[in-house]
């Protein structure tokens, strides 16, 4: 036997909440939620989860803004790094490992800078 409770949701089409969740059940993906009962189902166990969640972990929220943050920085990143290499990554790669290191600059050491050099030794 079925245990079913029905209960009447009434939406005040005046009130700003009550008519813009109005409008989502109008919305409704008929593929993934089959009645206006199962939406509202979703939709409370959603909220008071995520009420018990912020309940037990405040910071939970503040977790979540700075993980989507850091997921907006490296999808910029990675549309960047592909749309400002159009030969691809591993062509960079290629680039830069025929590259040379430039060549130090040759120093002389001759009798002046040793004795210079011995010179401030001795200042000590």
């Amino acid at each position: 036997m079925k245990r079913i409770f029905t209960t009447t949701v009434r939406l005040n089409l005046d009130d700003e909440d009550d008519r813009r969740a109005f409008e989502h059940l109008q919305r409704l993906d008929k593929r993934q939620y089959r009645s206006y009962s199962k939406a509202i189902v979703a939709a409370v166990n959603a909220y008071f989860d995520r009420q018990e969640r912020l309940a037990t972990d405040p910071y939970l929220e503040t977790r979540e803004k700075e993980d989507a943050f850091l997921a907006k920085i490296e999808q910029t990143i990675r549309s960047s790094l592909r749309d400002s290499a159009p030969l691809g990554a591993g062509s960079f790669l290629q680039l830069l490992q025929g590259a040379q290191p430039a060549a130090a600059p040759a120093t002389q050491t001759g009798e002046e800078d040793i004795s210079a050099a011995l010179d401030f030794t001795d200042s000590f």
